[in-house]
């Protein structure tokens, strides 16, 4: 199958070669040389060239996947301590990119004033997530204190388009959109004798890519008998609950628990504090107002040099999220069924978290969110690149969530294993049962420049993989029933 045909913007061919400078000018880039990784014995002449340096951040292990039985009396206090080792890791980075001078001049000075402090911090809150959980804690968790440098991708740390064509568009030409995560950007690089960078923001120039360039990727499940093919769409609007940098199914009762913006549409009642009632008896800006859900997800912003009105706070400037926040021109959410049969209720106050926030530390397992341009959708999809589109295209966003529920608990400790995704078939899993699939798609009507990336945790650097969307299910018994009735038989209804 081959792509449409499509002019490719000169803007864009023009953008590709300038990437460095766009971001090192607006972008608000910090790089400095760190001649030696994570402490291993570095040695100064294998730094790389001036030019085009290695941007690294803190790649730290993820204490919270391994989190999966807290008893309920301890679950507060368990998601607290989790959320504390992510704004350590915060902190942490951002001495790091304060004190580039130092780093330059002394090359233990990352390991000594950064990274061991961290994992001190680290190891007492990790021993009061223990003691919180009590015998059931899981084994090995005083072994996830140490965290080393991950590198990040080139940046030129002079302002030239040292990038350069090349560098960009190779950065996803021919790998139809693969996981490339982890591979290409730089995993096992931190115990690496290699010249690494400190940077405050992102994206790299790597993380972008001419999707005219891109080999087509996408293949669909193929449908079996008694397949669930309808459809239910809620509309919601594009923006409607005012943004904050909280999570309450993460980090419930923690302010500034995600550390970057979200975008809110139908429940209005949003923030860390709202309780299960507050949902229940909140308004909704969606139409039919049988869906009390709370629809979120990072925001999306060109990094332009202009200050948000958050500039100065949490969430924000403060966590090096800068720029023009990007309301979305479109927001369809579609709740589909299943390729294998047919789909049961939601529960109400179901939670699920698709995507992963930290996807550039922790790897590409749970991510799954997808970059495409408006005319590409049905051949492109990519997870680790943000595409430039041709003149007259827009950039989309799309976000899968899990299909299969275990038929118990509306969440879990880690806030994970209650839901999983079906397999390649469409079924699910023992114990498992199909529920209607939302598929949450983001239009941006953004100038084809490798200048825009979502809202991330400080140290994740805005990389594209890293993409995330959140969920609760707050549709009525009745209307939840009517959509799964329609999914059913083969309808398309809103």
């Amino acid at each position: 199958m081959k792509l449409k045909s499509h002019k490719r913007s000169t803007v864009a061919g023009r953008a590709i070669a300038a990437a460095a400078a766009l971001l090192l000018g607006g972008g608000g880039l910090i790089a400095i040389n760190v001649s030696a990784s994570a402490g291993q014995g570095g040695d100064s002449s294998q730094e790389q060239p001036a030019e085009v340096q290695n941007a690294s951040t803190i790649d730290c292990p993820e204490v919270r996947d391994q989190v999966t039985e807290v008893p309920q009396d301890a679950q507060s206090e368990v998601d607290n301590k989790l959320a504390e080792l992510d704004t350590q890791v915060g902190d942490a980075y951002e001495k790091m990119v304060q004190n580039r001078d130092a780093a330059e001049s002394d090359p233990n000075f990352v390991q000594n004033s950064v990274l061991d402090p961290l994992a001190e911090q680290r190891r007492t809150t990790i021993d009061d997530i223990s003691s919180s959980i009590g015998n059931d804690a899981p084994q090995g968790l005083d072994q996830m204190a140490e965290c080393q440098l991950k590198e990040g991708g080139a940046v030129a740390d002079d302002g030239q388009n040292q990038a350069g064509d090349d560098q960009a568009q190779d950065g996803g030409q021919d790998q139809g959109g693969e996981d490339q995560a982890g591979q290409d950007g730089g995993q096992d690089q931190a115990g690496q004798d290699q010249g690494g960078e400190v940077q405050a923001g992102g994206p790299s120039p790597e993380d972008f890519v001419d999707i005219t360039q891109v080999e087509p990727n996408v293949q669909e499940p193929q449908e079996q008998q008694g397949a669930s093919t309808g459809t239910f769409t809620t509309d919601c609007g594009v923006e409607s609950a005012p943004r904050n940098s909280d999570n309450v199914i993460v980090a419930p009762g923690v302010s500034n628990g995600a550390q970057h913006m979200h975008d809110y549409v139908g429940n209005q009642e949003t923030g860390a504090f709202v309780s299960d009632d507050d949902l229940v008896n909140g308004d909704t800006s969606c139409q039919n107002q049988g869906d009390q859900s709370t629809y979120f997800w990072p925001v999306l912003r060109v990094q332009d040099g202009q200050d948000e009105q958050d500039a100065n706070a949490p969430g924000g400037g403060q966590d090096g999220n800068i720029g023009t926040i990007q309301t979305p021109s479109e927001v369809t959410l579609e709740f589909k069924g299943n390729p294998a049969g047919d789909v049961v209720a939601m529960p109400r106050l179901l939670r699920i978290i698709t995507g992963d926030a930290k996807a550039f530390t922790n790897g590409d397992a749970n991510a799954n969110a997808s970059w495409s341009c408006t005319g590409f959708e049905d051949q492109v999809q990519l997870k680790d690149k943000y595409p430039l589109c041709p003149e007259g295209e827009q950039v989309v966003r799309t976000s899968k969530f899990q299909s299969c529920w275990d038929g118990q608990n509306i969440d879990s400790a880690n806030h994970r294993t209650h839901v999983d995704f079906a397999n390649e078939d469409g079924s699910c899993d023992n114990g498992f049962q199909a529920i209607p699939q939302l598929v949450q798609r983001l239009v941006y009507d953004v100038q084809p420049e490798p200048n825009f990336a979502v809202d991330s945790f400080p140290d994740q650097l805005h990389k594209p993989i890293t993409d995330h969307g959140d969920f609760i299910n707050v549709f009525s018994e009745e209307l939840m029933q009517e959509a799964v009735d329609c999914i059913n038989e083969g309808r398309q209804c809103q």
